[in-house]
């Protein structure tokens, strides 16, 4: 059965070079056979935290946020674009996730990590970790981390040089081990419902 997977990227930067990396995932996903959708947070442009979605009465949060919500609750999992910021997460992504709890619940997630130097973005990577997890999210133990990422893609945004090269090989795992975990929740949902 197809997967519906939603890739979330969150830099509102003006030379982002993280949209590369959460594109090429989009697409690498979408060739597997699953339907991948890139959730861009500087496209949907919620605004700075007030409200959440669930602080609104049926019907009346605003449509970009409705609509959003919805997307989220059909999803099966999730693949997470986490550039790294002053050793912590990408605030824009953050605010966009905070807006909305119970539609992640009980599914999978993914953590692609990435940063302009060799480190990889790995200190966000860990700030995701703890974070979706509390938001009832089940976290794949399978990373995927970029380093250098200003060289790790060509024009046409398929991955090159060494570091291009590494995060090719090391997609295919990182998918099948994301694959697996939705595969046991949509079953577990499907046969008992939510936990609580």
């Amino acid at each position: 059965m197809r997967r519906s997977i939603l890739v979330f990227y969150g830099s509102y930067r003006r030379d982002r070079q993280g949209i590369k990396l959460a594109r090429w995932i989009t697409h690498a996903i979408a060739a597997r056979g699953d339907h991948a959708e890139l959730i861009d947070a500087k496209a949907v442009n919620l605004p700075m935290l007030d409200r959440r979605h669930s602080d609104y009465a049926a019907g009346e949060a605003p449509a970009a946020m409705e609509a959003l919500a919805n997307t989220i609750a059909a999803a099966d999992g999730f693949v997470f674009v986490a550039g790294e910021y002053n050793g912590g997460f990408q605030p824009g992504l953050k605010n966009l996730v905070d807006h909305y709890l119970t539609q992640f619940a009980w599914r999978p997630v993914a953590i692609a990590s990435y940063s302009a130097g060799p480190f990889a973005g790995i200190r966000a990577a860990t700030a995701w970790r703890t974070t979706l997890g509390a938001m009832g999210m089940v976290v794949t133990s399978t990373p995927l981390s970029l380093a250098r990422i200003g060289g790790a893609f060509d024009e046409a945004g398929a991955p090159a040089g060494e570091d291009g090269a590494r995060i090719a090989k090391a997609f295919p795992r990182f998918a099948d081990d994301l694959c697996w975990w939705i595969d046991a929740a949509r079953a577990q949902r499907a046969l008992v419902g939510p936990p609580f």
